[in-house]
């Protein structure tokens, strides 16, 4: 059960405040300053951050609120306690393990940690919000032997989702449906039952919106608040752009995406990836500085997994000519991609600030959610469904009229 309504009012205030206060030292990217703008305030900070060894810094990487070093600056116990949520409660057994057949191992973990805390009521619709190819709607239709409805706007994903629900029997429909466009509002009445396993930005804040008008009950599991057209975030409460308003809080779409960063289920090659690609944008960062005589960052575009270079000076190559720089004959590559693994380090280091107020930002998003709802005269709740070890995405809204 989530705590009463006039708790989660006192936390989403004093989150509000906490997340402004603190803006100069959370918003700033290590990874795209060579100094950071807060370093100089705050030296003691900065240094206890580099002194950091890399056991110690994997660790609080992990759980930042645990023991934490940086207790001594920053209000890590206050942090901690505003984002802590209780399990929202599960109904009825477990589901059957062959039920996850055509299902990846972690989305259907998920699945089963979802479907038994949504709390179906009898004589409504079943509808699944961004359905993809229908896991969802086929696990919550063999769990509660109902039909129930599902919109993806991909036709293929269509397609084979009915397949499947077909070949195994569900009471599944899929419809191809662009939820941002007027006609899903077709789809929800006050007799119907939304569920969304980590429906996207605009695509969750559609749902929010029709639900709120037309009464409809929701389970969410929000994600990727970034993902959405505006280039600042508007709050979705009237008390969310009060607060806002009255502390000075705005967000960009750069800072939405910092809630949901964490990268705790990436596998070790995955990581172990994604920390070369660093590396080596973090050298090149090196490298065009020097070579415009700008000491500013340069974005450059990402590369899916699969398509970097073979080599860093392949990488540098390949970026300077997207960002149309000329290169000299000259390059010492080895001594840039060292620079590279140096500001790696550090970056990893001071990013740690960023840790801490990362959770806080997603739990703020989702009570700004909860107040949109609330004030529509919904019973919401507010907790998680799952161990962040399986998603940090596990955040829960449950709301009914």
């Amino acid at each position: 059960m989530s705590e009463s309504p006039s708790h989660d009012v006192d936390r989403f205030a004093r989150l509000t405040e906490l997340l402004a206060e603190w803006q100069p030292l959370w918003r700033p990217m290590p990874f795209q300053h060579r100094r950071l703008p807060w370093a100089q305030a705050y030296p003691e900070l900065a240094e206890s951050l580099r002194a950091l060894d890399d056991d110690e810094c994997l660790r609080l990487q992990a759980d930042p609120f645990t023991d934490c070093p940086l207790a001594e600056w920053l209000p890590v116990a206050e942090l901690a306690a505003l984002v802590e949520l209780p399990e929202l409660a599960a109904e009825g057994p477990d589901l059957p393990a062959q039920w996850a057949e055509q299902v990846g191992g972690r989305k259907w973990q998920q699945i089963e940690a979802f479907v038994p805390r949504m709390a179906a009521q009898p004589g409504t619709s079943l509808l699944e919000w961004c359905a993809g190819k229908g896991h969802l709607a086929r696990t919550l239709s063999r769990h509660l032997d109902r039909e129930v409805a599902g919109l993806e706007w991909q036709a293929a994903l269509c397609h084979d989702g009915q397949a499947l629900a077909e070949r195994q029997g569900t009471q599944v429909r899929l419809a191809q449906q662009d939820v941002l466009a007027p006609g899903a509002a077709r789809w929800l009445t006050a007799d119907t039952q939304v569920a969304a396993l980590h429906a996207c930005g605009d695509l969750h804040g559609r749902l929010i919106e029709l639900a709120a008008e037309q009464g409809s009950a929701v389970t969410l599991a929000p994600c990727c608040y970034h993902r959405t057209a505006r280039t600042h975030y508007h709050p979705f409460s009237q008390c969310g752009r009060e607060l806002a308003a009255a502390h000075g809080f705005s967000l960009s779409r750069e800072d939405l995406a910092m809630a949901v960063q964490e990268t705790v289920t990436a596998p070790r090659h995955v990581r172990r990836h994604r920390e070369r690609a660093n590396v080596w944008r973090l050298g090149f960062d090196a490298l065009q500085r020097q070579v415009r005589g700008l000491d500013a960052y340069l974005p450059v575009p990402s590369l899916a997994y699969g398509r970097m270079p073979d080599s860093f000076e392949e990488f540098c190559r390949w970026a300077a000519e997207r960002k149309g720089l000329v290169l000299p004959a000259d390059v010492d590559w080895h001594a840039f991609e060292q620079e590279g693994q140096r500001r790696q380090a550090e970056v990893t280091r001071l990013e740690l600030v960023r840790h801490l107020f990362r959770r806080p930002l997603e739990v703020w998003l989702v009570l700004d959610r909860q107040r949109r709802l609330e004030a529509a005269g919904f019973r919401v709740e507010l907790g998680t469904f799952c161990d962040r070890e399986l998603t940090p995405r596990n955040l829960m809204l449950r709301a009914s009229r």
